[in-house]
């Protein structure tokens, strides 16, 4: 069963039609995979959506809209919210950026998804971190956690 740590920076295409959503619908549209979240990206996808709906991109109406399928996707059980975050996570997320974070221009929220993808990883729970984002996949293939970006797709099975 493919497993995959989705990334807000993917999630966010999930509930907004931008490149790579196709790539991501397909993903979650898959019967036999799993797509785990964090609780971090809960959060974040808040975020990206209050953006996007102050910048205009997205009006009040598609707000609304995008939460409903994002809280649906959760009680479909198509997106799953992973164990929550830990203190070695952010232990974790310190040394990677301490790693990675001049070199390879890691950022905080980055690592810290990264940390738990990684710890996801290493027990099995998942195969692929899913993101939308060249710098944290470069990263995450580094780390030993194999990286698909959607929006420069190639298989969807792991």
């Amino acid at each position: 069963m493919p497993t995959y740590f989705i990334d807000t920076s993917t999630l966010a295409k999930r509930y907004h039609k931008e490149s790579g959503s196709e790539y991501m619908d397909r993903i979650l549209e898959q019967l036999d995979a799993r797509s785990l979240i964090s609780h971090l990206s809960v959060v974040e996808l808040e975020s990206v959506l209050a953006i996007k709906t102050r910048t205009g991109e997205i009006d009040q109406k598609a707000l609304n809209l995008a939460r409903r399928r994002f809280r649906a996707d959760l009680a479909g059980q198509r997106l799953i919210v992973a164990p929550s975050v830990h203190e070695s996570h952010f232990q974790s997320a310190r040394k990677l950026l301490v790693q990675y974070g001049v070199a390879e221009g890691l950022r905080t929220l980055d690592a810290l998804q990264l940390a738990i993808a990684l710890d996801l990883h290493r027990v099995g729970h998942i195969g692929a971190l899913v993101a939308a984002d060249q710098r944290l996949c470069r990263v995450a293939s580094l780390a030993g956690c194999p990286a698909i970006n959607p929006e420069q797709p190639g298989p969807v099975l792991i």
